[in-house]
């Protein structure tokens, strides 16, 4: 019998429960070398449609698909053994009905073994968070300022900057609470509004651009490690990568002009003659 420790994946209700114990820690990903690297030292593994811009180049996350968020959904769980992997749900694959979004959630689960689905909306999702959660669709809302209402919202906006927004901000995250999601994210909200949309609610706070005194932390991978070229105020550095992997490049570049990689250890040499006696 093997004595190796089974790993456990952690998953929506462990999230759930960290409330009021310790911050939750997440990070974005959308491969499996960067999943694997990072899923010893985050809660959960967010495979956001911010891949649209990060991988594709897109301006926004509208053109996101479901199969986009598939694809990369599997690379990450290949890639990670004990985060939560929750995965978004792209612009237009939830919104017309409850039923569609069932549809899509319940596939986007089906083909990449995440634990987890986010959507974006406050009250006007509830009734679909609830009808995911009621058929067995673990849900992660996600209110403030919402990415896919890009062009609703004329960009993108930091909310509740005035007092005379926070009730509808409250009014939101009260509604998807209450309708069975296990977390929400709250993004791009000035710091005392997101203090008190954690204090008004028992699920806990992801933020991303909104206060310290959320219950956890999340941000693109790519922007904290310095890859990005332009990122928002809240994001910060915790690398600069994209000068290490230049140099390199460079170096590389040098190496193959000069003749000097690859070099003879790089490379393989005849097999010998073996005489018969």
């Amino acid at each position: 019998m093997s004595s190796q420790e089974t790993i456990r994946r952690r998953n929506a209700l462990d999230i759930f429960k960290m409330k009021g114990k310790r911050k939750i820690v997440s990070l974005t990903a959308y491969h499996a070398h960067t999943a694997s690297i990072i899923d010893p030292y985050v809660d959960f593994i967010l495979v956001g449609d911010s891949l649209g811009m990060v991988m594709h180049g897109l301006e926004t996350t509208i053109p996101v698909t479901v199969d986009m968020m598939i694809l990369q959904g599997h690379a990450v769980m290949r890639g990670s053994k004990q985060a939560l992997v929750v995965v978004d749900m792209p612009f237009g694959s939830y919104e017309k009905s409850p039923q569609s979004a069932f549809q899509n959630a319940a596939r986007i689960m089906k083909e990449t073994g995440c634990g987890a689905i986010k959507l974006e909306g406050g009250k006007l999702m509830a009734e679909t968070i609830r009808f995911l959660v009621d058929r067995g669709i673990p849900v992660m809302a996600h209110i403030g300022l919402t990415p896919q209402s890009f062009n609703t919202m004329g960009g993108f906006k930091i909310q509740g900057r005035e007092e005379r927004e926070w009730s509808a901000l409250e009014e939101d995250i009260k509604a998807v609470a209450d309708a069975g999601a296990f977390s929400v994210v709250v993004e791009g909200v000035a710091a005392q509004a997101a203090k008190l949309l954690t204090q008004a609610i028992e699920i806990p706070t992801i933020g991303i651009g909104a206060s310290s005194d959320c219950d956890g932390q999340i941000l693109v991978l790519e922007d904290m490690l310095g890859l990005s070229d332009s990122v928002p105020k809240f994001v910060r550095k915790f690398g600069d990568l994209k000068q290490h992997i230049e140099q390199s490049v460079i170096e590389y570049a040098d190496a193959v002009r000069d003749s000097s990689f690859p070099a003879a250890e790089h490379t393989y040499s005849m097999k010998k003659d073996i005489k018969s006696d």
